[in-house]
């Protein structure tokens, strides 16, 4: 059975600000067919790469990584801001577009050499994903894919991740 996912994001005018036209996937994220279909997809996508664990920045990262990595056995990693991780963090800080930001991760969540999948839900300007390919990266980790339940074609997120194997659901 083929779910068209665009039915199942409600585009949502002036949040959180005028202007902005916010994607709101918790829409398909509270229909079990359409979650699931989603979540089927990226788990193909993620043996077909051959992953060792699965990494995902919060909150949202979570939300599509862990079932992931729930259904191929495999650990998931989760990818926080700063002062949430409770032991040794390794930290990269990253440009917004009006500011920077931070993530971090343990620094024995990855041994060298293992295969990561990082998951998010959208990708916009790929600022997120960028520094937590540096996080896997730096722990010496191989970022052998990346996955996204969308792409917002129009922000170009996309050029951030040429060299990486990467799948987006869907473009908004």
């Amino acid at each position: 059975m083929d779910i068209k996912l665009i039915n199942y994001i409600t585009n949502v005018p002036g949040f959180p600000k005028k202007g902005i036209n916010f994607k709101d996937i918790t829409t398909l994220m509270s229909d079990g067919k359409a979650f699931k279909y989603a979540i089927d997809k990226l788990i193909a996508f993620a043996k077909e790469i051959k992953i060792d664990v699965v990494a995902g920045p919060e909150a949202r990262g979570f939300i599509f990584g862990c079932p992931i990595s729930y259904a191929l056995s495999i650990g998931f990693i989760p990818i926080r801001k700063p002062g949430k991780l409770p032991r040794e963090v390794v930290s990269v800080e990253y440009d917004l577009e009006y500011s920077t930001n931070t993530l971090t991760m343990h620094t024995d969540s990855i041994k060298p050499g293992q295969r990561v999948l990082l998951v998010d839900d959208i990708l916009a300007t790929g600022g997120t994903v960028k520094a937590s390919i540096k996080l896997i990266e730096k722990l010496g980790g191989i970022v052998a894919g990346i996955a996204f339940l969308a792409d917002i074609k129009e922000l170009k997120g996309k050029e951030v991740l040429s060299d990486y194997p990467h799948i987006s659901l869907l473009e908004l």
